[in-house]
């Protein structure tokens, strides 16, 4: 019986933690899934659950219309898939490998040279949320490949194609990766402020989480702002949020919390300032982020 395009082949390339998880969800959705990896025992409970164990990458990307690959980097890709790449013409292969846009790049070129498809992804998510239509897998490159295989990236989570340019996925994920980790520590930052013996993480957590939903609102308004290059400074202005921060800074330094952040972020809007945005809402230190001569004596 042929396959339904439900249920196709699928080849996962790489049994580390996230490949694991991507092939695993893949046979909890039924479809005959082909599994290669450089130490086949990291295949074991794989191959218990249904997987097909490949000896060779060539018999791997062999087994499957589509090649789903997630390794350690692209020396790696390269690594396992040079020897197999005749075997990749007429095929498609998703690398789900991180990297950069340039790496990106290279590797479309170095795809179609052998006659195969080729997505670029990036994986928002760690291995336990592999599988949560809520979990956001980038894509970039060609329309035609994503769509034809829509239903099979859907299986692993919301696939979101950025568009043709194969960079945009590794572009994307480095660009989220900033925001999660300003986020997160600008959350530490604060949890570190209002505790210990004062007031838990546990309790800190809620109010710090409603208020990221009003700073989501915010940039939802300064989005056209920056896209404009004009920024109305009618809600709160660089110079007022200047003498915010230096509260934050004060506060900080009294209860010995490192203030590398905050001094970080005021010295931005200081050059923003510098560089007539004063008067401008938050927005306006795009500028000095994109050229960061200005504002500079």
């Amino acid at each position: 019986m042929n396959a339904t395009a439900e249920h196709r082949p699928v080849t996962v390339v790489g049994l580390g933690s996230m490949g694991s998880a991507l092939a695993a969800t893949l046979l909890d959705r039924g479809h005959p899934t082909t599994v290669w990896n450089r130490s086949p025992d990291k295949a074991r409970s794989l191959v218990d659950r249904g997987a097909r164990l490949a000896g060779t990458p060539q018999e791997a990307i062999a087994a499957s219309p589509l090649t789903i690959a997630c390794v350690l980097d692209y020396e790696a890709l390269y690594t396992v898939l040079d020897p197999a790449a005749a075997e990749l013409s007429g095929r498609t292969l998703v690398n789900l490998t991180s990297g950069s846009p340039e790496q990106a790049h290279e590797a479309v070129k170095w795809a179609h040279s052998h006659g195969a498809g080729y997505l670029d992804g990036a994986i928002m998510t760690t291995p336990p949320g592999v599988g949560d239509p809520a979990m956001m897998f980038l894509y970039s490159g060609s329309r035609e490949v994503f769509e034809a295989h829509r239903s099979t990236l859907a299986i692993l989570g919301d696939p979101l194609h950025l568009g043709t340019d194969p960079g945009l996925a590794s572009l994307y994920d480095a660009a989220l990766l900033g925001l999660m980790w300003s986020t997160m520590t600008g959350w530490l930052h604060g949890t570190a402020l209002v505790g210990p013996g004062r007031t838990s993480a546990t309790a800190f957590t809620p109010v710090a989480i409603r208020w990221l939903s009003t700073v989501a609102g915010f940039l939802t308004t300064y989005a056209p702002q920056v896209d404009a290059g004009r920024y109305p400074g009618d809600d709160a202005t660089v110079d007022v949020q200047i003498a915010a921060i230096d509260h934050l800074i004060h506060a900080a330094a009294a209860r010995g919390i490192d203030n590398a952040l905050p001094e970080l972020l005021k010295a931005a809007m200081q050059k923003a300032s510098a560089a007539g945005h004063g008067q401008d809402s938050y927005a306006s230190l795009i500028e000095v982020l994109r050229n960061p001569a200005a504002g500079e004596a």
